[in-house]
């Protein structure tokens, strides 16, 4: 909203009509003093000619408007003016435990993470920052925050499985302190996991209450089937499952403001872009301009002085 920063400076204003009251009041006076006297050449010299009144007018009103402009530059005035476009700080908490090797998703789950994290980063704003952690037993850096997206990108090809558990909590946790390391900008998490966290320092509903805490969304992507599938046997021979915890993914998304997604696809990224844009607000920003009013008061005032004294001065 526009308005003035010192507005104790307009009350200057005041003077302006007190100006106009006093020189018109002066002018008045003179034109009736010259019909007193009788001489017709005195009154010529008083009253002037139409031209030079004109032009003594054209001159008071230049100063008064440089006086005008310089009191209102002296309030400090400001107007709002829509920010240039806000980057997002976007990071990907991607599951790269054992049940990720699960071959539902060809070629597997974490290869196809991976190709729907690729997919989101590379369709990334310029202006946005991209960041990436992964979780198992545990949760480690994988690419810092940066708006560098093709480093990311490398990152995110070099990521392998690694044999631990899924520590879901550990990587929200992660994520969030990644979220905030570039501050003043809004911030979202896409969490690409199956769902069933079983491991790690941090819980579930820790790590949600933390993103909640921080106004975070977080945007969960789930990959998996619907019925177990077989990853393996231990060592008595018997199978060992990979399954899809949708109800965990759905409650992480739905307690922090964000979204739920079975796998990702062209569309995915732009429901998750609407979700974004929701959440941002993009205030305008105050820009002063009390200083073009102050230059404006100078110009005009420097006009005045090259009209009066100058070469080419339309005064005598």
């Amino acid at each position: 909203m526009a308005g003035f920063y010192n507005p104790v400076w307009l009350f200057g204003l005041l003077l302006i009509p007190v100006l106009s009251l006093l020189y018109g009041y002066v002018v008045r006076k003179k034109k009736q003093e010259a019909l007193v006297f009788s001489s017709v050449a005195f009154a010529r010299s008083a009253l002037g000619n139409r031209q030079k009144t004109r032009r003594v007018h054209i001159l008071f009103a230049l100063a008064l408007a440089a006086l005008a402009l310089l009191f209102i530059g002296l309030a400090d005035p400001h107007i709002p003016v829509d920010q240039a476009k806000v980057g997002v700080n976007v990071v990907f908490a991607i599951d790269d435990s054992g049940s990720m090797q699960a071959s539902d998703y060809l070629p597997t789950r974490l290869e196809a993470a991976k190709s729907a994290a690729d997919l989101l980063i590379r369709n990334l704003e310029p202006v946005d920052n991209a960041g990436i952690v992964v979780f198992e037993s545990g949760a480690t850096t994988a690419a810092y925050l940066s708006p560098d997206k093709d480093r990311v990108r490398q990152k995110l090809a070099a990521i392998t499985p690694k044999p631990g558990q899924t520590a879901i909590g550990d990587g929200l946790s992660l994520a969030i302190d990644m979220a905030q390391s570039i501050p003043d900008r809004k911030s979202v998490i896409i969490l690409i996991s199956d769902g069933e966290s079983n491991a790690g320092m941090v819980t579930v509903d820790e790590a949600v209450a933390a993103a909640q805490d921080a106004h975070i969304p977080v945007f969960t992507v789930g990959l998996g089937s619907p019925q177990p599938v077989v990853i393996g046997y231990d060592w008595l021979g018997n199978p060992e499952y990979a399954g899809l915890d949708e109800a965990t993914l759905k409650s992480i998304a739905e307690k922090t403001g964000g979204s739920y997604f079975k796998s990702v696809d062209s569309k995915t990224l732009s429901d998750i872009y609407a979700g974004i844009n929701q959440e941002i607000v993009r205030e305008p920003v105050e820009t002063r301009i009390g200083d073009w009013f102050i230059a404006g008061a100078l110009l005009l005032l420097l006009t005045e002085l090259i009209l009066r004294y100058g070469r080419g001065r339309i005064l005598p």
